[in-house]
Formats: structure tokens, C-alpha cells, sequence
């Protein structure tokens, strides 16, 4: 016996295959004369019978037994986790998709009304972390290891930290060493000096991560003297490999590992078991602290209180012009202040040196300002009425720089907006805690969309696809800029070209092998997600 599920648009119909010889006896159950006459005729004796027939009494057996298993496993098909191999729905996730919640009055109604707000088709794709037999067995002898420790080291802000842990759990597991809890560099741009613990719930990580990889919060007594291996110049995009017959020897001998700047030095593209693993940590392990975690489900029903709500990653920061080779095009002044910086620190610039600013703006290259993304967000159908949180820090300029924004769309709020007197006081100084809250809900919106690229905007995105393809906007710099610059060009069919050029950048699935080198954490499919039979086959 099968269940499926049939996916069209807005209405799902689910159905239960019953083996053949079940429907013949059932048809010949059924099978009545067509004249009403001939119904009353049937005898007690008939009846009688058709009870004595075992094919009967083996459905209703059958039957009784599948609603039973039903009710005894609490089996759900359709659960976020179909595969079975995280034994909690919720466990790690920093949140799932909520229920919006409705006003009937006014604008509010018209808001909610809008296309704008339609989720993307997820074509049946759910979490599956099915780890291969091998991967489990080789688990074992790995979690009995007591002989190898790694020690990390991990730098920059709290979305360039967090993919540095994936990495270091996963490269743990292919050295089978105990990972310690990594260590927070202070923060040399914003001076945080926040620990791991708090900013993630470090017991739940551990919890998370017991059957894959041994942590503990600080290396044994007996290691404490010992002189750790030190390596600082890992290569980019190493392979499994490469890890095993550059460290393992070592490891062995000398007992510690220490390891620092592992920013994008463990390879895209690694086997299956570990792929998995990697989401299992970015998107079960990583949770963020109770406090933090409490704060930002606050602020997130504040903002939904009224209806749905777009959030927006605006990377408008005086450092993001420098390293990104781009001109905020506020005035003369602030042009001048980020070519100082960038010919005082010319290693800040992070790649294509070469390229003009001009070349850079029409490659994509550079973030979206206020007015840009302002006119994207009209072309792509957003209300007036919408309600927008802002995530990201001060503007340079200051917020002076956003009243295009403001005065489109004046529902526009940022934590700070959102918060009690008091409630931020406790994080005034934690920059990373501040860029935690500024995920939680933006990861809990109805749509999201980040004015650049960077570490935020990926790890929300395969966030949201991992949590059911919630919508999320990538804005098509390279292709759309030219029309920005057209000031010919009518309204209504500006609207209409960017539209159609954002149609299949909405958040819909995209497969991940469709190119090497993508991190999994950003597309998760096919690795960590399942399509339903079904939908595959209807593809």
C-alpha cells in the first residue's frame, strides 16, 4: 500500500493504493443491478455471506492494522523530515515557516492581497539527511576516539564565523578527531569580543552533533601542556584528501590540531555523507543562544503582528564600499571618503583590482542604493502598504540615505524600531549578536531579498530553501543595471522588463549540481533535500 500526494497550485489531494485483488473484491461488492427493484430483493442470506467472504475480513484487518501503525509511530509522509534521520522536526532549525497572520481591515487586507506575497512552487522538496550505512558505521570507531583533538580558530563577523564552524565540524569528521568548541577571534572592525556560547547554544550543538562528531568544551587535563600542531596557510578549496595526508600523521603524533582562517579553505564539492553533514550543522547544530533566540522571535511577531512582511539586507556600510570597489554615489564627498580608504588599506579591496568603477556597477559587482532597490521592489509588485525590516548596519550617510526608500514605502523598520526601551541595551556592543537578530527575522519572513551578495544573504537563502523554498528575491544586477541607466525608458515598461527578468529568481528550487564549486548550504538540493515521488514523476 502507497500514499501520494497531488500537487496542483493551491489544492493538494492525497490518495491510498490499495492492491488490486482488495479493489476486485470491493467492485464485486458493489456490484448492484441498476434497477431500484431489484435492490430490495437482496436477502439477509446474501448479506451473510458477503461477511464470510475472507477477502473482507482481510481489508478490514488490514485497514484496522495501517490506522493503528498510524496512531502508535505518529507516521507523517509529509513531515519536514520524511527520511527519519533527524528524530526531532524542529530540532536546530532556527525557525520554520509561520502562519501569517490576517487583518481584515483597510490597507492591510489589500497588502496581503498582492501577488507580491504568492510563495514559490517547492515541487515536493523536503529536508533528507539520509547518511549512507558506511557513514554510520565508521561513526562508531570515530566516537570512541579519544587520541585526536582539533582546535579552531574562526574570524570576522558572525555570518563569516558561522561557515567557518560547518567547516571545521565537517573536517573534524574526516580527521575523526574530537572538534574542541571553536574559538571566537575578537572582531578587529567592531571590537566583539563574544564567545561561542554566546552567540550559539553550545550544549545543543553538541547534541545535535553526537552521533557525527565527538565536541567537548575545552581540551583534557592531560593535553593542556602539550604543544598543538599550528597550521595557518591551509590552501583554498582543499579536498578530503588533502586534509587526511597533510594532517592525520601529525595529528597522531603531537595529539592537537590548531588551525585558524578556514574562511573557504575546505572544498565545495565533497561526497555525499559530508555534504549532509554540512547541513547538518548550518541548519540544526548552529542554533543561536536562548536569549538571542527569544529576542529575535519577538521582534519577528512584532513585525507580523500586522500581516506579512519583506525583510531587507541592505549592505550599504562604509567598509562594503571599500572592499567591494564601489562608489556609494551619494555626492562628491562620499566618493572621496571611500577612495581614501580603499588607497590607505588597498588589501581591504577583495578581488578584480583592475576593473573600473563604471566596469564593476555593470558586471553586478556592486550593492543596490536606496533608490535602485527602491525600483525593483516597485517593478517587482511590492505594495506601498508593505511592511519592511531592514537588516544591516548604519548606512554611510546615515539613515539619510534610505529616504528614497522611507517615502515609497513608509512601513519601514529596523531592530531597533522594533524593540522595547531596553531590550537591545544588553547587546548594545555585540555586533554579532546585533547581525544574529537581524537573521532571525529575516530568515522568518515572507520574503526576503539582500541588496548584495555576502555571507548573510547566502546563508538566509539555503536557510529558506531548506525551510520549504520560502520566497526570496535575488536581484538580477548583471542583466537589470543597464535598464536603471536608461532614463528614457517608460515606467510601466521598466516594470515590465524587470519583472520578467526576476521570474525564476524568486526562491524556486535550483539544483545544485548544475554547477561545481556552489555551496550546499546555499542550495541544498539535491543532497540534503528529497523530491516526493509523485512530483517527479509528473516532471
Amino acid at each position: 500500500m502507497a500514499i501520494s500526494k497531488s500537487v496542483n497550485n493551491k489544492h493538494h489531494h492525497y490518495y491510498i493504493s490499495v492492491p488490486s485483488e482488495i479493489i476486485t473484491s470491493l467492485q464485486s461488492l458493489s456490484d448492484t443491478p441498476k434497477k431500484a427493484a431489484a435492490v430490495s430483493k437482496i436477502n439477509n442470506l446474501s448479506k451473510l455471506k458477503m461477511f464470510r467472504n475472507p477477502r473482507v475480513w482481510f481489508l478490514l484487518l488490514f485497514i484496522c492494522g495501517f490506522l493503528f501503525m498510524l496512531k502508535v509511530y505518529k507516521f507523517d509522509p509529509f513531515s519536514a523530515y520524511p527520511c527519519g534521520s533527524i528524530a526531532k522536526k524542529d530540532e536546530g532549525l532556527t525557525s520554520l515557516t509561520s502562519v501569517v497572520k490576517i487583518d481584515e481591515k483597510g490597507d492591510q487586507e489589500k497588502t496581503q492581497k498582492s501577488d507580491f506575497w504568492e510563495q514559490p512552487d517547492g515541487l515536493g522538496y523536503r529536508p533528507c539527511l539520509d547518511f549512507s550505512e558506511e557513514y554510520r558505521k565508521s561513526s562508531v570507531e570515530i566516537l570512541k576516539d579519544r587520541t585526536k583533538y582539533l582546535v579552531v580558530v574562526v574570524s570576522g563577523g558572525m555570518n563569516q564565523q558561522r561557515n567557518q564552524i560547518v567547516d571545521a565540524v565537517v573536517i573534524a569528521r574526516i580527521l575523526g578527531a574530537t572538534l574542541v568548541v571553536p574559538i571566537l577571534q575578537v572582531n578587529v572592525i567592531w571590537g566583539d569580543e563574544s564567545e561561542f556560547s554566546d552567540i550559539f547554544d553550545a550544549e545543543h550543538f553538541k547534541r545535535t552533533l553526537a552521533d557525527d562528531v565527538r565536541v567537548v568544551s575545552s581540551l583534557p587535563s592531560n593535553h593542556l601542556m602539550s604543544r598543538p600542531v599550528e597550521e595557518k596557510h591551509t590552501p583554498l578549496h582543499v579536498s578530503p584528501q588533502w586534509i587526511r595526508s597533510r594532517y592525520l600523521r601529525r595529528m597522531r603524533r603531537e595529539c592537537v590540531l590548531l588551525l585558524r582562517g578556514l574562511d573557504s579553505r575546505l572544498s565545495k564539492d565533497l561526497p555525499s555523507d559530508l555534504q549532509k553533514l554540512r547541513c547538518k550543522v548550518a541548519f540544526h547544530a548552529l542554533r543561536f543562544a536562548p536569549p538571542i533566540f527569544e529576542l529575535g522571535n519577538k521582534l519577528t511577531e512584532r513585525m507580523r503582528s500586522k500581516g506579512p512582511y519583506l525583510a531587507l539586507h541592505l549592505r550599504m556600510e562604509k567598509d562594503v564600499w571599500v572592499r567591494t570597489g564601489c562608489l556609494p554615489g551619494l555626492s562628491s564627498k562620499y566618493d572621496q571618503i571611500i577612495y581614501n580608504e580603499r588607497k590607505l588599506r588597498p588589501e581591504l579591496l577583495t578581488s578584480r583590482s583592475n576593473m573600473t568603477y563604471h566596469d564593476r556597477k555593470l558586471a553586478g559587482l556592486c550593492p543596490l542604493n536606496a533608490l535602485e532597490v527602491t525600483r525593483l521592489l516597485k517593478a517587482l509588485g511590492a505594495p506601498k502598504t508593505a511592511r519592511i525590516f531592514w537588516a544591516g548596519g548604519d548606512p554611510l550617510g546615515g539613515k539619510e540615505v534610505l529616504l528614497p526608500l522611507m517615502k515609497e514605502y513608509p512601513n519601514f523598520y529596523n531592530k531597533e524600531d522594533l524593540a522595547l526601551p531596553g531590550e537591545l541595551e544588553p547587546f548594545a556592543k555585540k555586533a554579532s549578536i546585533m547581525a544574529a537578530l537581524d537573521y532571525i527575522v529575516s530568515e522568518n519572513s515572507d520574503v526576503f531579498m539582500p541588496s548584495h551578495g555576502g555571507n548573510m544573504g547566502h546563508a538566509i537563502q539555503g536557510h529558506r530553501a531548506y525551510a520549504g523554498h520560502k520566497k526570496t528575491i535575488t536581484p538580477n544586477k548583471r542583466q537589470m543595471l543597464s535598464y536603471f541607466l536608461n532614463s528614457s525608458l517608460p515606467e510601466a515598461e521598466f516594470n515590465k522588463i524587470i519583472f520578467d527578468l526576476h521570474r525564476d529568481s524568486m526562491g524556486q528550487p535550483v539544483i545544485r549540481t548544475n554547477k561545481s564549486g556552489r555551496d550546499v548550504t546555499k542550495y541544498p538540493i539535491p543532497e540534503c533535500m528529497r523530491n516526493d515521488s509523485l512530483v517527479q514523476r509528473v516532471l
